[in-house]
């Protein structure tokens, strides 16, 4: 059985984000780009992002799966093929593709297949899914990130990078959740190994 949404859960084109005070569904602003990134529990892995100078907004939501709308609790069986993934918007005149790079494979394990920590399920797998031209780019940070896992001790990097496929706004409770809920579970960690991009 598949869980559907709630109309009323869910964000608006009037839903502006909790800490940046930006509409988290667009319009794009001019020049503007995004970027999808999963590592983990979305929690705090938007948290890293809405902190970074030059990003204008983020978001949560699901991406890589089969089903059409997903909802939480139909991502949650590891039925639908989703990851749980955060929508980054940023300015490229002051925030650069190869600075969030680095964030993400600085804050998560990017070796650990279909988990995250304590957290399992394909829903938690690392991934980046590119629009545009960036998805070189992508490929080569995690080139230049394997080579200093690799002499860490590290195995071999399982992130998918892809282009990116339909994005879904998770739930509006999901949304900025650890800025509305601060003692809020958050599972993300590094591997210690920093990103020479």
């Amino acid at each position: 059985m598949w869980f559907a949404k709630d109309k009323a859960e869910m964000p608006t084109a009037e839903t502006k984000h909790f800490v940046l005070g930006t509409p988290i569904m667009g319009p794009l602003p001019e020049g503007f780009r995004q970027v999808l990134f999963g590592m983990g529990c979305f929690w705090g892995a938007e948290r890293i992002f809405w902190q970074m100078e030059g990003v204008w907004t983020t978001s949560v939501g699901y991406a890589g799966g089969a089903l059409d709308a997903p909802s939480y609790e139909a991502v949650c069986t590891g039925r639908t093929g989703h990851a749980e993934v955060v929508q980054v918007t940023y300015d490229p005149a002051r925030l650069s593709l190869a600075a969030l790079l680095a964030a993400f494979w600085e804050h998560h394990d990017p070796t650990q297949g279909d988990r995250q920590g304590n957290d399992r399920g394909s829903q938690y797998r690392s991934v980046i899914f590119t629009y545009g031209d960036d998805l070189a780019e992508a490929e080569a940070s995690r080139d230049a990130y394997q080579a200093g896992l690799h002499a860490a001790g590290f195995g071999p990097i399982t992130t998918q990078i892809a282009p990116a496929p339909a994005y879904h706004f998770a739930e509006l409770y999901h949304q900025q959740y650890l800025a509305k809920n601060p003692d809020g579970y958050c599972g993300i960690g590094g591997t210690g190994v920093r990103c020479p991009i």
